[in-house]
C-alpha cells in the first residue's frame, strides 16, 4: 500500500500598479501648496508582505508652473540628481489581510522611505480592499521634518511658504502581475 505525504504549497502572488496616485500637501499661514502625481508604480507580494513603491519626482503636477519649477530645482527636490522617491518595506500584520477574500483590511506598512537620497524608517497605516482579484490601497500620512531628508525650503520672504511636515495621500489599484 502506498502512502502519500500531504503538503501545502503557498501561492506567491505579486500585485502591481503603474498608475497609482500620490498627492502632497503643505499648509502654512502664507499659502497651501498641493501637487498630484498619477504615475506611481508599486509591487506587493501577498505571500511575504513585501512592498515597493516608486514615485517619479518630476511627475508631480502643481497648479502654478513656478511652484513646479521650484519643486524640481536643486534647492528643493533636485529631481535631476534624485529622480525618484521610494518606499521599500513590508506589511507587518500580513495575517490580518486576506488577499483571496473580498473585503477591507487595515494594514500596517513599515519600511524605508527615501527622499532626495536620504533614507529613514517609517511605519504607517493603510487600508487594503480586495475586490475580485484586484486590490486597492489607500493611505494618508505625514512626512515629518521634510528638511531632514535634505529637501531645501525657500529663503527670504518665501521662507514660511512651505510647511516642515508634508501630508501625503496615496491611492492605487493593483492587479495580479507575473509571479
Amino acid at each position: 500500500m502506498a502512502s502519500f505525504a500531504l503538503f501545502t504549497v503557498t501561492a506567491q502572488t505579486r500585485y502591481v500598479t503603474s498608475s497609482g496616485q500620490a498627492v502632497i500637501y503643505s499648509h502654512t499661514a502664507a499659502e497651501d501648496i498641493s501637487a498630484k502625481n498619477n504615475t506611481v508604480s508599486g509591487v506587493i507580494n501577498s505571500s511575504t508582505g513585501d512592498i515597493a513603491i516608486s514615485l517619479p519626482v518630476q511627475s508631480f503636477q502643481f497648479e502654478k508652473a513656478l511652484m513646479q519649477e521650484h519643486f524640481n530645482n536643486g534647492n528643493f527636490m533636485d529631481s535631476k540628481q534624485f529622480p525618484r522617491i521610494t518606499l521599500k518595506g513590508k506589511i507587518t500584520n500580513l495575517a490580518a489581510v486576506n488577499f483571496s477574500k473580498n473585503g477591507k483590511y487595515e494594514a500596517v506598512v513599515s519600511g524605508d522611505l527615501t527622499i532626495k537620497g536620504t533614507t529613514k524608517p517609517i511605519s504607517e497605516k493603510a487600508t487594503i480592499e480586495v475586490n475580485n482579484g484586484n486590490i486597492s490601497v489607500a493611505s494618508k500620512f505625514v512626512v515629518k521634518e521634510i528638511g531632514s531628508y535634505g529637501v531645501g525650503k525657500p529663503k527670504g520672504k518665501m521662507k514660511n511658504n512651505v510647511a516642515d511636515d508634508i501630508e501625503v495621500t496615496y491611492t492605487a489599484t493593483y492587479g495580479k502581475g507575473d509571479n
